[in-house]
């Protein structure tokens, strides 16, 4: 996946301009991971801050807008094409340093940007 390809929604998730997502539960591939606390959708860097609550004990985790494989807004509801484990791995968000330095999400580009199982 691209860089420019994982911080875009794509088209098939139901995803339309100006949906607030925060409070949306988010779900990966093997269960429930939490809830949206923040949604950007600026281009080019579309993407999801949740918090795990209890599961990994507060942590806040980014999700680019591209791991987003369907949005349920009945259900209030996001799938992710990414499995608990491999999301519980992925680089802390720090609220401080996405604010503070330009190249913040590029660690997130990495990350989710190599190819998953």
């Amino acid at each position: 996946m691209s860089e420019e390809e994982i911080w875009g929604h794509r088209q098939d998730t139901g995803y339309r301009g100006g949906l607030d997502l925060v409070g949306y539960k988010v779900e990966a591939t093997d269960g429930s991971i939490g809830k949206i606390d923040k949604h950007s959708d600026e281009v080019g860097a579309s993407h999801l801050v949740v918090d795990t609550g209890v599961w990994i004990f507060g942590k806040h985790v980014l999700l680019p807008a591209g791991t987003i494989t369907r949005i349920d807004t009945t259900e209030q509801r996001v799938y992710v094409n990414r499995s608990k484990e491999q999301i519980k791995s992925a680089p802390e968000f720090d609220e401080a340093k996405y604010g503070g330095e330009p190249n913040y999400l590029e660690q997130f580009a990495r990350y989710y940007g190599q190819p998953h199982m």
